[in-house]
Order: C-alpha cells, then structure tokens, then sequence
C-alpha cells in the first residue's frame, strides 16, 4: 500500500508541476486606423486580377512566362510540396503502425541454466528432445500505437497543416512580388527607351548647331571658344547615350533573369509611357489587408502554427502511453510453422512512460516554443503595420506624382519654347552662345525629367496594387 501511495505523490507533483507551463500568450496590439485618410470605400484594387489591372498585352506575356519558369517561384513551389508531405507524416503519426515480420535464428542456452537444464528433459515433439541448437522462425504482423491522451499528436498536425498553409500564402507573396518586380523593371526599360530617343534627337540639334558655328567662326562672327562649348555639350550628350544604352541592357537582362531564360531582346512599345495612366485604384478599408495581403496571413497562420507547437512542446510533460501487439506464426521447423494453432503466437504490451529526469531538456524546447510564439506574434503586428506604411506611403506617392507630371510637362513646353527662342536670338545676335547652350540643357533635363515622372507614376500604381495585396490571383 505504501508502494502505490508514493506513485500517486509523484503523479501528483508532475501534474501540479505542468500547471505552471501557460500556453496562453498574447502581446499588445495596435489598434488599425478606420480608413487611409478620410475616404472609407470598401471595394479594393487588389481584388483585380493582374491581366486586367495591367491591361498591356507584352507586360502580361513576360508576367505569364515568369510564372511558368521563375526558379525562385519553383522552389517556393516546392516548399509547399515538402510542407504538404509533413502534413501526411504528421497524420500517418495518429495511426497505429503495421508492419510485416519476417525473422528466423538460432539459440543456445547454456546447460548449467535454468532454460539449458530444462531443455534437456523436454520434449519439443513426442519422441524428440529439445535441440541444443534451437532454430527460431516467426511470420506475423507487428504493431505499434502511441494513444493520444494529451493532444500531442492531434497539436503536430495541426502545426504541419498551419506551416502548409503559411507556405501557401508565401508562394502568394513570391507571386506579388514576382509580377510587381517584372512590371516595375517593364516601365523602367519604357522610361530608357524614351531617354534614348530624347538623347538622340536632342544630339541631332546638337550637331546641326555645332555646324552652325563652326561655320559662323569661319565667318568671324563667333570664336574658337563657342566651337568647343557646343562640341563638349555634344560629347556629354554622346556619353549618356552610351550609359543608357547599356543600362537598356542590364535591365532587359534582369526581366529575362526573372523569365528564367538567357538574354534576348525585349519587343516593347515606348510610346505608351507617356500616355496618362488609365489605371483607378481603390484603397479599401485597412481591415482588408488582413484578407488579402498574403505576407500578412503568412505571419497570421505562423502564429497559429507557433501555438500548436507550445501544446506539444507543454504535452512532452505528460505520461506517454504506448501500446505494441503482435500476431503470426512461430516454430523451430518449417514444416509446423503454419499449424494452427499450435504454432499461433500473439502479444500485446501497454506501456505508461512518464519524464522524470531530464525534465530541463523539456522544460528549455517549452522555454523556446514560448519565445517563438510571442515572436510570431510580434512578426505579425509588424506585418500589419508594414501593410498600412506602404499604402499610405503610396497613395500620396501617386497624389503627389500627378501633380509632379502636370508641373513638369508645363515646365518642359517652356524650355522647348526657349530653345526655339534662344536659336532664334543667336542667329540674329541679339543672344550668345551660352544662352543657347544653357536653353538646351535645360530642356534636355526637363525632358528627361518629364520621362522620369511618367515612369514613377506608373511605378507607383504598382506599388500601390503590391501594397494592397493585389498580383497573386
């Protein structure tokens, strides 16, 4: 009685002991504002799908070739794959496990034992004693069961199947950003397109006024010193369109990367980044972004994933119950190894196995299964957080950039108008040459900068579709 009093005690400080291992954390959370600025319209841009949101025939064709041969989106792939397996094995450990024995040996027991000396006076079959040399055959089914009573096993699945459909949403996530990136490198080469033509014709003015002066200083009408100005204007304007033409490159190179093909020209339409953009967005309300940005529903089911862990970690405390079985047939000889049912063997084996003494190792994996639920939880305010930066970083990116565009294209009509003048002026006399020189380069920047605000408007609309969780539909 004394016996079963003292296993009762520490059955009872084990479970008193396990008490204190709390699962339910939490960490301050930020409350989402209403609405991004004053308007509180529900319906959100994320919610087109990026063939028409886009609406550009070549930039869907490059989309689609992305997503059949990214190699980062492949791997990402795969990860779901091997996510998905670990969903099976973490069922299939629910299960009783079967398997097929097949085994057969030799024993000897020495003669001065108690098997050896028995064996000797035994009959194994009428007329026939034990050999000393024993043969042992057995064929049957073996099983094994861990029975869970403390949710360990049902808490893994659980996890695996959380992880499978964090890597879901990080496949998503992959897609978004895959198309943003493809799009933004799209009108990046548009923008260098447009560069190079201005630079080509702005050299073509360039020459034909070098040759005007020239011919004016063989007429003493102006000197050496102007002649050197306008070719050195010239040579600058030679030099940048070196440098775009190789950055034309680079970036035709990088959207073919992210093609997954080798290097091949692009055939694209420049023309149409200076078009006003035709695309109209609608923010939606914050709470949306919990529903449609993958990143932020990645972090969300990471979280889940992180709280089912702290369950198993918390259930390694408790006793495990084990059950074995066994049924076949086993003989010394072949030919009685199928009679039934003399040759019948069958087992069945419970076991009750509680931690005891290296409970610091258990109590350091709950220490880090802890740690690692309230970061998953930190990660995903910080996703939240990160989701709402973006839009309204992006929604007055764009406010601003219209107003950016209608200013510069204003400015650019002057200095275009200037460079008119200034050739005008200089012909007459009634202006030197580095008021016309200082026109040109005015209006070559201007220019440049007009196709800069085109292209970041543009940019800007999809970043903007990123940030709302739009791309992967």
């Amino acid at each position: 009685m004394k016996n079963y009093s003292y296993i009762l005690l520490i059955f009872i400080l084990l479970f008193s002991a396990c008490k204190s291992l709390n699962t339910n954390l939490s960490v301050s959370k930020k409350e989402l504002p209403k609405a991004f600025g004053t308007t509180q319209d529900s319906s959100s841009t994320a919610t087109i799908n990026w063939r028409s949101y886009f609406a550009d025939e070549v930039l869907t064709q490059l989309i689609d070739t992305a997503l059949r041969n990214n190699q980062d989106l492949q791997m990402t792939l795969q990860r779901i794959e091997m996510a998905r397996a670990n969903v099976r094995m973490a069922k299939g450990a629910k299960l009783p496990q079967v398997g097929l024995n097949i085994g057969g040996g030799v024993r000897k027991f020495g003669l001065y034992t108690m098997d050896g000396a028995g064996n000797i006076t035994t009959e194994i079959t009428p007329g026939k004693i034990v050999p000393i040399d024993l043969p042992d055959m057995y064929l049957g089914l073996q099983a094994s069961w861990e029975v869970d009573i403390w949710g360990k096993l049902r808490n893994q699945k659980k996890a695996a199947s959380a992880h499978y459909l964090a890597s879901v949403e990080g496949t998503n996530y992959v897609i978004s950003n895959l198309i943003a990136e493809i799009a933004i490198a799209y009108y990046e080469l548009l923008g260098l397109d447009n560069e190079l033509e201005i630079l080509t014709q702005t050299m073509f003015k360039q020459a034909a006024a070098l040759d005007i002066v020239k011919s004016q200083k063989e007429s003493g009408r102006a000197n050496e010193l102007a002649v050197q100005q306008f070719n050195s204007t010239y040579l600058h304007s030679q030099i940048l369109e070196k440098e775009t033409m190789q950055k034309i490159i680079e970036v035709e190179n990088r959207i073919n990367f992210l093609l997954g093909r080798f290097p091949q020209t692009i055939t694209r339409q420049k023309s149409i980044l200076m078009d006003e953009p035709v695309q109209q967005y609608s923010t939606g309300i914050p709470t949306q972004l919990l529903q449609n940005r993958p990143d932020i529903r990645e972090a969300e089911l990471y979280v889940q994933a992180s709280k089912f862990d702290l369950k198993v970690a918390k259930a390694a405390f408790y006793p495990n119950l084990n059950i074995t079985a066994g049924i076949g047939f086993q003989a010394f000889d072949p030919a009685y190894l199928f009679m039934s049912p003399a040759s019948l063997a069958y087992s069945a084996l419970g076991n009750l196995v509680t931690p005891l003494v290296n409970r610091n190792a258990l109590q350091a994996r709950f220490q880090y299964a802890k740690a690692q639920q309230i970061s998953a939880m930190h990660l995903y305010q910080k996703a939240i957080l990160n989701g709402f930066v973006e839009v309204a970083n992006e929604v007055s990116n764009i406010q601003n950039l219209q107003k950016i565009r209608a200013l510069v294209k204003e400015q650019n009509d002057v200095l275009m108008l200037s460079v008119v003048t200034s050739n005008e002026l200089y012909k007459s006399g009634r202006a030197n040459y580095l008021e016309v020189l200082m026109a040109q380069q005015q209006s070559l920047q201007t220019q440049l900068n007009l196709i800069n605000s085109n292209k970041r408007q543009r940019i800007s609309y999809v970043n903007l579709y990123k940030a709302l969780g739009g791309g992967w539909r």
